[in-house]
Parts: C-alpha cells; structure tokens; sequence
C-alpha cells in the first residue's frame, strides 16, 4: 500500500513564485529549479532563464519549496 505523504506536505501555493518574482499562471522553468537545489542554502545563485529575478539568494526554505516544485513536475496531470 502506498504511502500517502503528500496530503501531509506543508504546501503553500504560489509561495515559490512569489519569492522568484514568477507570475503564478506561468510555469517555472526546471532549469531554475534544478539550480536551486543544486546550490547550498547561503549562496546567490544567477537565474540561467529570463523569467523572475536575476540574482536569488537561496534560503533553506527555498531549497525545499524548489524540491518539492520539481516532484511535483514529474506527476501525470489528469
């Protein structure tokens, strides 16, 4: 039986747009996402897209908020 861990997730909507200055009807791109994650909590990082701010600093918070954009991009929409 499937673990249902996502019902208990901590979500927020429009969180993550919001703290990358992202309108909430258009996507974030993955490439942003995944720079995101790869980067440790402290650093500013440069946005490789054109959408959003130039420089982030990324926070812990936004590291999860990111992570958790990038499963939720891999689920089928119905």
């Amino acid at each position: 039986m499937a673990k249902k861990w996502i019902q208990k997730a901590n979500v927020k909507e429009g969180a993550l747009s919001k703290q990358l200055n992202i309108p909430i009807k258009d996507d974030i791109p993955i490439t942003l996402l995944n720079k995101i994650v790869a980067a440790k909590a402290g650093d500013t990082i440069i946005n490789p897209t054109k959408t959003g701010k130039k420089r982030i600093k990324v926070t812990r918070k936004l590291e999860e908020r990111a992570s958790l954009a990038r499963t939720f991009k891999r689920f089928k929409k119905k």
